[in-house]
């Protein structure tokens, strides 16, 4: 539960950076570490399921 709720608070602030940013044209450094973050999750997630089996 707790994991959830750092990852829910991480995506979100995120993509509150992107909208702050992106009128200074520097949008792209939130979102940047964003698809980082997701395809970390990605990872983390496919591992978990390859090692259930």
């Amino acid at each position: 539960m707790m994991k959830s709720a750092i990852n829910y608070i991480i995506i979100l602030a995120l993509v509150v950076g992107v909208i702050f940013l992106y009128d200074k044209q520097i949008g792209a450094v939130p979102l940047l570490l964003l698809s980082v973050y997701l395809f970390y999750l990605g990872i983390k997630k496919m591992r978990d399921i390859k090692n259930s089996n």
